[in-house]
C-alpha cells in the first residue's frame, strides 16, 4: 500500500470493556446495524450512533488522482456499542483509532467495520480517526441517475464532486445517509497554483510545502480550510479542486457569496463569473423573502468545465451553501438548485423515498420564479406539463406509474418526482389559495430547518394550515399510479 498522509487522533468518551455489564440496553454491548433501514439503500448509513462532526484533513494530488487523508468523526452512541460501521467504497485504510486507542477494522463491501478495544456506553461521545488513501472511483452506469457518472469526478486540473444520493462514501468514511446530519471542517492541501473549494466559509488560505504520497520529494502546496457550521447531510458534501476565477462579497441582503468559475468556461461566456455571482445573489435574497431567512452562513456557486472520459457532464447539484454546476447553466437551473438550500438542504428527507420533498419543491419554485419575473404562470406550466404526459405511460417511458412520494430506488429521479410533484404543489396552491400555500411552505421550512422530515408530516401540516380534508388529493397526486383529473 502506498504511503498515506498524516494524522493524529483525538477523542474523549466514556468507555467500558465490551464484555462488561452496564446500564441501559440490558447491560449488553451489541454491534450497530450495518444500515439505517432505508428500503432503497439498505446498507447506506449505519446504526448505533449519531454523528455530530466530521473533520476532514485531505491531500489531493491531481497528477496522480491520489487522495490521502485523515478523517476524525465525533459521534454519540445511541446504544451500548461493541462495534460499529462506517460507509467507505474502495480506498485503502491504513489505521483506525477510537478514543486514542488503535481499533480493529475489517472491510465487507462498502462497510468499514470497526471494533474498539472497549465497548462504548449508550449516551457517551466518542471520536473515531481513520487514516486512508487511494484513487476515488467515480460511480458509473447506475440506473438511479440514468447511467450518468457521479460522485468523485476527476477533471483535467483537479476534481468535481457531486455525491447524490450515495457518492460521499467514494471519497471519505462516513455515515452516508441524509438522516444523520453533522457539521464539517475541511483542511484541503493541493499542489501550488490550485484552489480547493468546499462547503461553508473559507477560514484560512496559506502557502505551504507538502509531501504528497506519490512524489519523491516535497513540493509547493496550498492549504485551504473551510467550515460548515450548519448540520449537513452527507450527500451534500463537496470538494472541488482546480483553477478558479473567484468573486466574493455579499448579496444585497447581506449573505456572504463565494462564487468560483473554471476559467475555461469564460472562453464561450466571458461574463460567466458575474452571471453566476449576480444571479446567485438575486435568487438567494428572493427565496429568503419568499420561504424564510436563508439557513446557512454563505451562498455561492462552483461552476466547472466538468467532463468524464472527455464528455461533458450533464448535471448540477445542490451541494450545501454553494451548488455545483458542471458547465454554465441557465438562470432556471440556478433558481432550482438554490431553492434546494431551503428544500433538501436545510430540510432534508428522512428516507430517500421522500426525495420529492426536495425535487418537486425546487421544480415548483422554478415555475414560481418565472411567474413572478414576468414569464409564464405556474398554473400554465403545470397544465402544459399535464397535457404533455399521456396516460397510460408510453412504453419504456414511465411517468404516471411512478409514485411521487414512493418512486422506488431506480426511478427516484424520474421526472414525475420533479414536474409531477410540482404539479401537485401547484394544484394544492390553487385549492387552498396563495396565502395559505405560501404560509404552508414557510411553516414547513421553519419547523424542520436543520433537520429531516417525511411526507406524512407535510400532508398533515397542509391539512392543518388549510383547514381542509386533503386526504383524497394527496392519495391521487402522491400515492396513486394514475393521471388525476384536473379542472
Amino acid at each position: 500500500m502506498l504511503p498515506l498522509a498524516v494524522a493524529a487522533v483525538s477523542v474523549v468518551a466514556l468507555a467500558v470493556p465490551a464484555s462488561a455489564a452496564g446500564h441501559g440496553d440490558n447491560g449488553r454491548f451489541t454491534p450497530g446495524a450495518a444500515g439505517v433501514g432505508d428500503p432503497y439503500f439498505p446498507l447506506e448509513g449505519n446504526g448505533g450512533y449519531d454523528t455530530r462532526h466530521y473533520s476532514l484533513d485531505l491531500q489531493y494530488d491531481p497528477d496522480y488522482d491520489q487522495l490521502d487523508g485523515t478523517v476524525t468523526i465525533t459521534a454519540r452512541a445511541t446504544q451500548n456499542l461493541s462495534r460499529f460501521d462506517l460507509d467507505l467504497s474502495g480506498m485503502d485504510v491504513e489505521s483506525v483509532s477510537v478514543n486514542h486507542r488503535r481499533a480493529d477494522h475489517t472491510r465487507r463491501g462498502q462497510e468499514l467495520i470497526i471494533t474498539p478495544r472497549k465497548g462504548l456506553k449508550k449516551g457517551s461521545t466518542f471520536t473515531t480517526v481513520v487514516k486512508y488513501g487511494g484513487v476515488p472511483q467515480t460511480i458509473v452506469g447506475s440506473p438511479i441517475v440514468f447511467g450518468s457518472p457521479y460522485g468523485f469526478l476527476h477533471t483535467p486540473d483537479g476534481a468535481f464532486v457531486g455525491g447524490e444520493p450515495n457518492g460521499a462514501s467514494t471519497w471519505f468514511p462516513v455515515n452516508d445517509h441524509p438522516s444523520d446530519k453533522a457539521t464539517y471542517d475541511y483542511t484541503l492541501t493541493v499542489p501550488k497554483g490550485l484552489t480547493a473549494v468546499a462547503n461553508g466559509r473559507l477560514s484560512e488560505h496559506r502557502a505551504a510545502t507538502a509531501a504528497f504520497s506519490r512524489r519523491s520529494a516535497k513540493i509547493g502546496a496550498e492549504v485551504f480550510r473551510w467550515h460548515e457550521d450548519s448540520p449537513m447531510a452527507s450527500y451534500l458534501t463537496t470538494i472541488d479542486i482546480g483553477k478558479w476565477d473567484v468573486k466574493s462579497g455579499r448579496t444585497p441582503g447581506g449573505v456572504p457569496n463565494y462564487t468560483a468559475v473554471d476559467p475555461v468556461l469564460l472562453a464561450n461566456q466571458p461574463d460567466a463569473v458575474d452571471f453566476f455571482y449576480n444571479t446567485t445573489s438575486d435568487v438567494t435574497d428572493t427565496w429568503s423573502k419568499t420561504f424564510g431567512k436563508y439557513a446557512f452562513a454563505s451562498t455561492g456557486a462552483i461552476a466547472d468545465d466538468a467532463r468524464f472520459n472527455g464528455q461533458p457532464l450533464g448535471f448540477s447539484l445542490e451541494t450545501q451553501s454553494k451548488p455545483v454546476y458542471s458547465a454554465v447553466r441557465s438562470t432556471g437551473t440556478i433558481v432550482h438548485e438554490l431553492a434546494h438550500q431551503w428544500f433538501g438542504d436545510a430540510v432534508s428527507p428522512r428516507q430517500w423515498k421522500d426525495v420529492w420533498l426536495n425535487e418537486s419543491f425546487a421544480s415548483w419554485a422554478a415555475w414560481y420564479w418565472t411567474e413572478t419575473h414576468g414569464g409564464r404562470s405556474a398554473a400554465d406550466a403545470a397544465r402544459a406539463t399535464y397535457a404533455a404526459r399521456p396516460f397510460p405511460d408510453a412504453a419504456g417511458r414511465p411517468y404516471w406509474s411512478v409514485l411521487t412520494a414512493d418512486p422506488q430506488r431506480d426511478t427516484m429521479f424520474n421526472d414525475r418526482v420533479y414536474s409531477g410533484g410540482a404539479m401537485a404543489l401547484q394544484f394544492l396552491r390553487e385549492r387552498i389559495g396563495d396565502e395559505k400555500f405560501l404560509n404552508l411552505l414557510r411553516t414547513w421550512y421553519a419547523q424542520h430547518k436543520y433537520g429531516n422530515a417525511e411526507t406524512a408530516q407535510f400532508t398533515a401540516l397542509a391539512q392543518k394550515v388549510s383547514g381542509q380534508d386533503l386526504s383524497g388529493f394527496f392519495k391521487d397526486w402522491l400515492y396513486s399510479p394514475i393521471k388525476p383529473a384536473i379542472s
